[in-house]
């Protein structure tokens, strides 16, 4: 075998835009066990929740939404990473604190996240962060909206905001 054929074998292939974007939209189905749906009754079984992920878009803007209030957070991550059941905000906030700190513990983990919220404070300081938090507040988008933006479109998106004002986005 050649030097050439040796770095080949050894060298790990290059993802493609595809693959590295492909995580960030899968569905996660999670099992949550009776001690946590139920705690203090002892519930014999506990039954599935389907998550996905955040994106980089979404922590930004929990990240400001929860700016002056940081209890928001975790309500934020659960309502925005919950696929099923669906719930509202309001019915998020019902949810008894342990079952809460699960779930978020299990988006962390999907999302590849750290569990001291170092994740969510890069994302929302991050150039591409505050711009999709400018267009969320501008256009009234939800995080979800605006993560579906492609670069592209963040781009035009910016450039008209800076051109209705004549100044910085």
């Amino acid at each position: 075998m050649s030097n050439a054929q040796a770095l080949r074998v050894d060298t790990p292939q290059m993802l493609s835009p595809q693959e590295l974007l492909a995580g960030g939209s899968l569905v996660h189905e999670v099992e949550v066990p009776a001690a946590v749906l139920s705690p203090a009754q002892g519930a014999e079984a506990g039954g599935r929740v389907r998550l996905r992920p955040l994106k980089v878009a979404t922590l930004a803007l929990i990240s400001k939404a929860a700016q002056d209030d940081s209890s928001l957070v975790p309500l934020l991550i659960v309502k925005e990473s919950l696929i099923e059941p669906a719930l509202s905000f309001d019915q998020v906030r019902q949810l008894h604190a342990g079952l809460v700190q699960f779930l978020v513990a299990e988006v962390n983990r999907i999302s590849g996240l750290d569990t001291d919220g170092g994740a969510a404070r890069a994302a929302a300081s991050a150039p591409i962060g505050a711009a999709h938090v400018l267009l969320a507040r501008h256009y009234g988008w939800t995080p979800a909206q605006v993560g579906e933006l492609s670069p592209g479109q963040v781009a035009v998106y910016l450039a008209g905001l800076q051109g209705s004002d004549g100044g910085e986005p």
